[in-house]
């Protein structure tokens, strides 16, 4: 018997219907995906599914005593206590004796005393006989899990670590079906990875709505597709769900273009006046006003977005050196002894737990942070723009135009003149939408809003912190389009694992102790490139590191940098970016009509000096990775 059924629901909000006679049902041990465009009304499901809402007809049949318990994609008000309250209050009636247990340890652990050891052996006996033990047990297992602290107060934290906090209220509740709308927002890969194995190896019936490709196509074992108003069901994974579904919308296509020309042919018929009104022909009339009313009641397929990103100036070749950099807060150390080199074009992810440093380790190589020791030096040219995961560039009591265009009618996108309303509607926002305030925005739109703001301006270089966040799958697909074609600089932080591997070229990550390690490729290749750590052992001893580096280095007939060559290394980035500089000011110089008129020798000299730098930076780059490849 199935846990849940809806029959012939429908539900609107004043305008088009949200559901439109929808019938579903989900069976116990299933464990479904929800996907759908931004706004096509997933998580009102839910709200219809958990009970929260009523739909305005059709017909609900639950199993008996069936307990449904909801991730929301926002923090409810009025949530308040410490992280352990919140959690616990996910177990129901039992909250309060699993309150009172870690209020006396607690307080145990401070002051002691006979009194407080009378009261636990008595609370201890009552949990005991409740079936307590096993809740605490679930309660502390998620929170070591997601890395919680227990006695830290709620509403002190920051969103992510809030929804995180929610998240584990959910698991705990070990409900009948579960509802996990986005639940991998603002988790880290290591917490994503423990919530996939957790959902496998549960027993509970799930529900969810996510734009991580990992964690569908490992959980989901059947998709549901909620597309203007209706739902269909696709049973199997997700590669088979976008092969059939193309399949479907193509059918769709041919279809509706065979009706638009019926419909066409018969009111041109109609026009024809008196032959259309004779008896004879009256059933022709009736079926043109039935395909009339079919074409007013057809609702088009959602558009997709179209995105592109404003190209600056070229950069200079190097975008950023970082040599032997530390970072300490407070104290602590975050990053230890990192060198790396960013050059242009590259396309690198920033990998790493959550509160480790990589937002950090983004303003050091943007320069707006100095490092506590080493040096970072700075490229020419650099056109950077930055998306804040906390979407801060975005003031929620301003409309979504004037966020854009500071109340302007129209902004220059790649050297074209575009009215706002239309550039908006490049990433759908309709004319009302787009004159409503940000603060009735969903995540997906505000996220939508923030890259149409940041694409419009020039920029060689993008640094996007958490982008994909409440993204739906085909705006996802499109981001990475865009990214790859895109001729600048990338610094990307994101735990989504397949979008990492589909942009990147390179990995900085966050390994433990301040280590930062760059390897080649994105998280799949990090993967099989990392060390392998023995448990109960550090890794290799550094003198054995170190004579296998020696090893390398003779075997590949290459010798220790000698002082000089060192020397020449620290050099080589200033000298490189001087000769870029000079390069810059010739390309200027020669674009100007006014150079060539009066003394034709100086444009002669001129190009001849800049043909001699790029013979002489080329050689620099070389010589340049030569020595760092040694080093």
């Amino acid at each position: 018997m199935a846990l849940i059924s809806l029959q012939d629901l429908s539900h609107s909000y004043g305008g088009e219907r949200v559901f439109d006679r929808i019938s579903l049902q989900i069976e116990p041990g299933e464990r479904v995906c929800l996907v759908g465009r931004n706004g096509v009304g997933k998580s009102t499901l839910m709200k219809v599914l958990a009970g929260e809402i009523s739909p305005d007809q059709g017909r609900i049949v639950r199993q008996q005593g069936l307990k449904v318990a909801r991730l929301t994609q926002e923090v409810p008000t009025g949530t308040d206590g410490s992280i352990y309250d919140v959690v616990a209050g996910g177990i129901g009636s039992l909250v309060s004796l699993l309150a009172r247990h870690h209020g006396v340890i607690t307080k145990m652990g401070q002051d002691g005393g006979e009194a407080l050891l009378d009261t636990l052996a008595t609370l201890e006996h009552e949990m005991e006989n409740s079936g307590a033990w096993q809740a605490q047990q679930r309660v502390e297992t998620v929170l070591s899990r997601l890395g919680l602290d227990a006695d830290a107060d709620f509403a002190s934290l920051s969103g992510g670590m809030k929804r995180r906090v929610l998240l584990a209220r959910t698991l705990v509740a070990d409900p009948d079906l579960l509802l996990l709308d986005e639940p991998t927002n603002h988790l880290d890969i290591e917490a994503i990875i423990w919530l996939e194995s957790f959902l496998l190896t549960s027993s509970h019936t799930l529900l969810f709505v996510t734009h991580d490709r990992e964690l569908l196509k490992k959980l989901a074992t059947r998709i549901l597709d909620l597309d203007r108003g209706v739902i269909t069901s696709w049973p199997g994974d997700y590669g088979n769900y976008l092969r059939r579904r193309e399949e479907q919308l193509a059918v769709e296509e041919v279809q509706q273009a065979k009706f638009d020309r019926k419909l066409a042919e018969e009111e041109i018929w109609i026009r024809q006046g008196i032959k259309a009104r004779r008896t004879r022909n009256e059933g022709r009339v009736r079926a043109l006003i039935d395909l009339r009313r079919q074409h007013r009641a057809r609702r088009e397929q959602m558009g997709q977005v179209r995105m592109e990103i404003t190209s600056g100036g070229l950069s200079g070749k190097l975008v950023a050196v970082l040599k032997d950099i530390s970072f300490d807060y407070s104290g602590r150390p975050v990053i230890r002894d990192l060198t790396c080199t960013v050059l242009r074009g590259d396309k690198i992810g920033i990998i790493g737990p959550n509160g480790v440093g990589k937002t950090t380790l983004l303003r050091i190589i943007l320069g707006l942070l100095a490092p506590t020791t080493g040096q970072v030096t700075l490229g020419t040219n650099l056109q950077p723009v930055y998306f804040d995961q906390q979407r801060a560039q975005l003031d929620d009591e301003r409309t979504v135009i004037d966020n854009l265009a500071e109340g302007a009618d129209f902004i220059e996108v790649n050297g074209r003149q575009r009215h706002v309303v239309g550039y908006l509607r490049d990433f759908l926002f309709s004319p009302d939408r787009a004159r409503s305030p940000v603060r009735i925005l969903s995540g997906g739109e505000r996220n939508r809003l923030l890259l149409a703001k940041l694409f419009a301006q020039p920029s060689n270089l993008l640094i996007l912190d958490e982008p994909t966040n409440d993204l739906d799958l085909e705006t996802l697909d499109l981001l990475e389009e865009l990214l790859l074609e895109y001729q600048g600089t990338v610094l990307l932080v994101s735990h989504d694992r397949a979008f990492l591997n589909q942009v990147v070229t390179s990995t900085l990550v966050f390994e433990g102790e301040a280590l930062v390690r760059e390897y080649s490729g994105g998280y799949d290749d990090w993967l099989l490139q990392r060390p392998v750590v023995v448990p109960g052992g550090s890794g290799e001893p550094e003198s054995v590191k170190k004579g296998k580096d020696r090893g390398k280095l003779k075997a590949a007939g290459l010798k220790k940098l000698s002082f000089k060559e060192n020397r020449e290394l620290e050099e080589l980035p200033g000298n490189i970016e001087k000769m870029e500089e000079e390069q810059q000011i010739l390309y200027d110089q020669l674009a100007n009509p006014a150079a060539y008129q009066g003394d034709p020798g100086g444009v002669v000299n001129r190009q001849t000096r800049l043909n001699a730098l790029e013979e002489i930076l080329a050689k620099a780059y070389e010589r340049w990775e030569a020595l760092e490849a040694r080093r």
